[in-house]
């Protein structure tokens, strides 16, 4: 709670401009969670420092701007990259080569469910850059997609629970379980829909 109060009290101080940067920060790997952050913006909305649907427009971009910036310096660079101190720290050539596997493996779904995991997320979109695997429109539609399901979550959470951190906090402890049911729930009905289709198509060439 300490840490959400100290970002809400930068955010009131400097809005929009400061919720963006933090985020752009946290795709580069800055240690700072990225929900708490938009939590931190969704408060200073309900607390009538800030519009709340701008803020979600704002978290929105600077979390796509930021992802994006990350698979940009995996695709020019490639794996001299990681030579850089600011992917040094939080991306060891370990964690590289069981991330490249992965999207090996699964290809930009691998994009889709990195948005959802803090601590992997960089690494992956940094591995999705240098794969040469997916483009940078599949990989802004992907993530992006990703994010209409998360950033909201948290924006306008913290925005109805402004006023009582308490039951607040309680809710974003749960966030993260909240959002992967949900990710479950859409995997499984796109599933179910994929299944269906190649049913009925095996018929037709019966």
């Amino acid at each position: 709670m300490d840490f959400l109060q100290t970002l809400v009290t930068i955010f009131m101080q400097y809005g929009y401009f400061a919720v963006f940067g933090i985020l752009i920060l946290c795709g580069f790997g800055l240690p700072v969670p990225e929900d708490i952050s938009l939590t931190a913006g969704g408060v200073i909305s309900g607390l009538g420092y800030a519009n709340v649907h701008i803020m979600f427009l704002v978290g929105m971009a600077g979390v796509l701007i930021g992802d994006s910036f990350v698979f940009w310096l995996g695709s020019h660079y490639g794996e001299r990259a990681l030579t850089l101190p600011i992917l040094r720290t939080v991306l060891h050539p370990e964690r590289f080569d069981k991330v490249r596997e992965q999207f090996k493996k699964y290809g930009r779904w691998v994009v889709f469910v990195g948005r959802f995991m803090p601590g992997l997320r960089m690494p992956i979109f940094f591995t999705a850059g240098t794969s040469k695997q997916i483009s940078f429109f599949l990989f802004l539609l992907t993530d992006g997609f990703a994010a209409l399901i998360s950033v909201p979550i948290w924006v306008y959470l913290g925005y109805y629970f402004a006023h009582n951190f308490d039951e607040l906090m309680s809710w974003v402890r749960g966030g993260q379980t909240i959002i992967l049911v949900l990710v479950a729930i859409l995997v499984g009905v796109l599933f179910f829909y994929w299944w269906r289709r190649k049913r009925q198509e095996g018929e037709g060439d019966k």
